[in-house]
């Protein structure tokens, strides 16, 4: 659509306050730990691509940026007139397009020597965005082009065309370490770890030393298990607010606006109801007849909804251990990319910290997240096991051939041998070497000595710890834990 080129300009010139000499409004000064790996691949990528950093809505993409646009700024003197922003969440730039786009960017600021940054925001919604990419890194050797978007089709439509054009970055909600950051938790410091498997080394008064330190972290990550890891709803005043807002960012603009634009979708209102099905069975198997005979749809109408769900970042799906037709035949698990979204979505407010069983699968949901977060990229595979006799393990990470089995038992007392039958099942029969008990209490932090008389060495890790050392940046990939 033909848009006035004044008005194109007039309205980069409030999204590029830099053009004026101005700094950017608002910017917080705290880094996500993206950050680093973002800031790296643009200025050292190790080839010529153009970076996709991918997530759901409201984890922080835009902030992440304009930080690094301030950088450039700032830090690396690169000039002013060769940086563009452009978010194509405006309606006027989305109907514009982005030849018209950079065409007034030209207009109004002269491009200077050396190379060009363009960041464009919600490229989800650029016409072609794939032909458009492939031309740019492939003719276009002196911009560095970085794209944001918060739906799945950026990745998987026109693959063809862009293949080996863009490295991804996903960018998931706050990780427990840095919902503290964030808010300036003053907490003790807990010890900095290489590897998880340096606990197994540790002594009985380590574990005692750390568990006194750590004390006070219980309540904020119960806090943070209601709050999310959205770091607009983190910083609100309560958690009415913060869940208030979470809620209509999902609702009102994922569900209801990004998938009739992006999808076509004009059953909103199934949609919707199949969302909160899956956030009242968050963490559970997924049971597909049960979820169309509840919401009378069909199962293929069911599925896409599914599927489209994971495309926007909203759900992951976890398959079974296995592989071939048994794992094609078998159910998936469903995990919520956060943990607040279910307690924000049913208005449950604080109440599931007082509902054993909801905070044990708000629990769950958070290990999960940020198991998956910190491994995705080192190629681990996540699964979830069930033997025989319906014994299970609730996650398990197969990396270069080694199986690592994790059970979330979030609750009051303390975990017991007799209690973690599905891990005790998996150890033998794969004869593993380490498992991961993920307990409620700091105080249930310990190695199980005797583990039924197998050679699997098993710890009892506290969820708040695990979810703490999962986020910061010095933990190194499981594989080479």
């Amino acid at each position: 659509m033909k848009v006035s080129k004044d008005e194109l300009i007039a309205i980069l010139a409030q999204f590029n306050p830099w053009w004026r000499g101005e700094s950017i409004p608002d910017l917080p000064a705290w880094r996500r730990a993206a950050h680093k790996e973002i800031s790296s691949w643009i200025m050292n990528p190790p080839t010529h691509r153009a970076l996709m950093i991918s997530g759901a809505r409201q984890v922080g993409k835009t902030t992440l940026i304009l930080q690094i646009i301030d950088d450039l700024i700032r830090q690396n003197k690169i000039p002013t007139a060769n940086i563009l922003y452009a978010t194509f969440d405006h309606p006027i730039l989305k109907l514009a397009g982005i030849e018209s786009v950079l065409e007034a960017w030209r207009e109004r600021e002269p491009k200077q020597d050396g190379p060009e940054f363009i960041f464009l925001d919600e490229a989800q919604f650029i016409r072609d965005w794939g032909t458009w990419v492939k031309h740019q890194v492939d003719f276009a050797k002196q911009r560095q082009i970085v794209f944001t978007g918060s739906a799945m089709p950026l990745l998987q439509a026109d693959q063809e065309s862009g293949v080996g054009r863009w490295h991804t970055i996903r960018l998931s909600t706050l990780s427990f370490f840095e919902y503290i950051q964030l808010k300036k938790l003053e907490l003790p410091s807990l010890p900095k770890l290489r590897s998880l498997k340096e606990i197994f080394d540790w002594g009985n008064s380590e574990f005692y030393r750390v568990s006194e330190i750590a004390a006070p972290y219980a309540g904020h990550f119960n806090e943070y298990l209601v709050r999310g890891g959205f770091p607009q709803t983190a910083l609100l005043e309560t958690v009415t607010q913060s869940q208030r807002l979470l809620r209509e960012d999902i609702i009102d603009k994922a569900l209801k606006r990004d998938m009739t634009a992006l999808f076509g979708i004009r059953r909103v209102l199934d949609l919707e109801q199949t969302f909160l099905y899956l956030c009242m069975h968050d963490s559970g198997l997924l049971d597909m007849v049960a979820l169309c005979n509840n919401l009378s749809v069909k199962r293929p109408t069911a599925q896409n909804f599914i599927e489209l769900l994971e495309a926007t970042y909203l759900i992951y799906r976890l398959p079974p251990f296995g592989y071939g037709k048994d794992v094609l035949r078998a159910r998936y698990k469903i995990y919520l990319a956060d943990a607040a979204i279910a307690p924000a979505v049913l208005l449950k407010g604080k109440s599931i910290l007082d509902d054993p069983i909801a905070l044990d699968v708000s629990a769950e949901t958070a290990v999960f997240k940020h198991l998956f977060t910190r491994y995705y990229q080192q190629n681990v595979r996540f699964t979830y096991w069930r033997g025989k006799k319906d014994w299970e393990v609730d996650i398990v990470a197969e990396v270069e051939g080694q199986i690592i089995p994790f059970e979330v038992k979030y609750r009051s007392q303390h975990t017991e041998t007799k209690d973690l039958q599905g891990m005790l099942d998996l150890c033998q029969q794969k004869n593993l070497d380490r498992g991961y008990v993920i307990t409620k209490s700091i105080n249930d932090f310990s190695l199980i000595e005797d583990f039924q008389d197998i050679k699997t060495r098993v710890l009892r890790l506290p969820a708040a710890l695990l979810c703490y050392w999962m986020g910061e940046a010095e933990l190194t990939p499981l594989e080479k834990d």
